[in-house]
């Protein structure tokens, strides 16, 4: 079936059951960013393949709502499919509840499955249309009746990760949760999130495509964990090492039944953001709604975590070394195209010791696919490196030492003088946000106008934060701060920043059809000097790997921009220069050079 014929059937499957609107996110029951094949139901339903975005199905309109990375993006895919742009956060676009409620006739029915939609969404579901007594059925799976050929859940393996690489115990994790359960006043904490649950109990699976996560659920209580997930993923070292926490293994969907037995006169402490709206309707007892308290505590790396990491970037930074070598001396003497580019720098990380799998899908855009923010190759879009274009790639890679998420962007021949003004403006957007000194107590938004400054000055914008937080072997995009100008709460990134956050510094440029420029280094935010004025912190760069020089223009820089740039290669060609051939390292000299 085409999109449209798919579309088709859905309607006659609401006009049997009696639904009005069907809302399709893009989540699996945990709230994940990225999800597995199984849960791609919005992809299947509309053709647009972004990792952002909700499609709404009515008797007669279809919107897909994406925010500003995945415009172009999504014009293009939803081309022919019936289904309307719906652009986020730009102009009078209308919420999904507005639409809806503008959209459906008084006592009409929106459906969608519950297990797939947030607390907070299904809260405002329910305040929104109950103005017109509209009524909402959160129970009905219809993706799945009409997708013949679903995929199944992953059962692959889960691995259990050594205290090498933890940095804590997960009894020592476990004692933390239950203390700040104390404190609110819970005998239960329900997780549903998928890199909480992974990181408190010290295991990793592979259930979702380039994230180590596990499909699972937990029920923390003062002397039990309840862990609900395919016990045939789990070896017998895990089973045991489970077992010395006391923790007790349930098959994965019954979470959903043995969450109505928990005591009514208990209390649950629970994160309305990290949960579904089906598993929340099924608690019996008093709730308090919170933050994971293990949100905070993985976002601030311990120090064995840091310092793993620190070798992680190591390792990336001689595999996207030689990289750059190999496209920036070959692209004209050899067909490399996109997907052979990506395949190529997959290789070149997994030939580094401890490499697991790439930490995201390679996001490698030539030209004007840059253009487009999240653009990744398929066989059909794959295009051919040539000279005069621009050449972005954003990827990862994931290591037992940790995750790591860079951005490059090679000169592939010359370009002319408005795209190295453009490309220079974005490393030193990049650069002048690393170099940050503030107090104790600001916001990613707080600093983010250092980043957008030098883009600003030029009458430009990109349609997306500056940087996010990284997890270690868990989601890339962690919570709970990045940087952005403007809060979204959805995002979950309303926190100051703490010493241990590792976050990403991530500015660019984008031309519709022409081209696009990111450069993104990651960081670790440190303390600093303490006086009368209070604590100042500033930011540790941990990402190492050579700017393309031959997109500088340096009369565009300022004499201390200079020196942060000359200074920043020094310490590449020392860290990574040893690990490269002798002809590798000869180009990386020419490629460090002083400017």
């Amino acid at each position: 079936m085409n999109v449209p014929e798919r579309i088709a059937k859905l309607r006659a499957l609401m006009a049997e059951k009696g639904i009005d609107a069907y809302v399709i996110p893009t989540a699996d029951f945990h709230q994940s960013e990225y999800v597995g094949e199984h849960f791609k139901a919005r992809k299947f339903i509309t053709g647009f393949s972004g990792s952002y975005g909700t499609a709404v199905i009515t008797m007669d309109d279809g919107g897909l709502w994406t925010d500003g990375r995945y415009f172009f993006q999504a014009e293009n895919e939803l081309s022919g499919s019936g289904v309307r742009l719906m652009k986020m956060f730009v102009g009078d676009t209308p919420s999904i509840p507005e639409y809806l409620l503008e959209h459906l006739p008084e006592g009409g029915t929106a459906a969608f499955d519950g297990r797939v939609l947030s607390v907070d969404e299904g809260k405002e579901f329910e305040t929104i249309l109950g103005a017109k007594n509209i009524k909402i059925d959160y129970e009905e799976d219809l993706i799945d009746v009409i997708w013949e050929d679903r995929p199944p859940l992953s059962e692959k393996p889960a691995f259990f990760l050594e205290e090498k690489y933890s940095g804590e115990s997960s009894s020592s994790k476990l004692a933390r949760v239950r203390k700040a359960m104390e404190e609110y006043g819970a005998d239960t904490h329900i997780i549903a999130s998928l890199d909480d649950i992974c990181w408190l109990l010290n295991i990793r699976g592979d259930d979702i495509d380039f994230f180590p996560l596990l499909l699972s659920y937990a029920v923390v209580t003062a002397d039990s964990v309840e862990l609900y997930v395919n016990e045939k993923k789990l070896d017998g070292h895990i089973q045991e090492e489970l077992k010395k926490n006391k923790v007790n293994i349930h098959p994965y969907n019954d979470i959903y039944e043995d969450i109505k037995k928990l005591n009514p006169d208990g209390t649950t402490l629970l994160d309305p953001m990290m949960m579904n709206y089906a598993l929340y309707k099924s608690i019996p007892c008093k709730i308090i709604e919170a933050a994971n308290p293990t949100i905070l505590m993985k976002a601030m790396k311990n120090p064995v975590e840091l310092e793993n990491v620190r070798r992680a970037h190591i390792k990336d930074g001689v595999a996207i070394t030689k990289f750059m070598y190999w496209v920036k001396t070959r692209y004209d003497k050899e067909t490399i195209t996109e997907l052979s580019s990506a395949e190529k720098l997959t290789s070149l990380r997994a030939s580094q010791e401890g490499y697991i799998r790439d930490s995201f899908e390679p996001l490698c855009a030539f030209a004007d696919h840059a253009a487009m923010m999240h653009y990744s190759p398929s066989p059909e879009s794959d295009v051919k490196l040539t000279s005069g274009a621009f050449f972005l790639n954003d990827t990862g890679g994931g290591y037992f030492e940790g995750s790591t998420d860079i951005t490059r962007t090679f000169v592939l021949g010359s370009v002319d003088s408005q795209m190295k003004k453009y490309f220079t403006a974005v490393v030193r957007a990049m650069m002048r946000l690393s170099r940050a000194r503030f107090l104790y107590g600001c916001y990613g938004y707080n600093l983010d106008v250092l980043a957008r400054g030098p883009i600003w000055d030029l009458d430009l914008d990109y349609q997306c934060g500056t940087g996010h937080g990284v997890g270690y072997l868990g989601n890339i995009h962690e919570s709970p701060t990045g940087f952005r100008w403007y809060v979204v709460p959805s995002k979950n990134e309303h926190h100051k920043l703490e010493e241990g956050m590792v976050i990403t510094d991530e500015p660019g440029i984008y031309e519709d059809g022409k081209f696009g420029i990111r450069i993104e280094n990651e960081f670790v935010v440190k303390k600093g000097v303490q006086n009368k004025y209070g604590q100042f912190m500033h930011f540790e760069t941990i990402t190492f790997a050579p700017i393309d020089l031959d997109g500088i223009d340096p009369e565009e820089m300022s004499r201390d921009e200079r020196e942060w740039l000359n200074q920043y290669h020094r310490d590449v060609y020392e860290k990574i220069g040893p690990h490269l051939t002798e002809e590798e390292r000869e180009w990386l000299k020419e490629y460090t050079r002083e400017i």
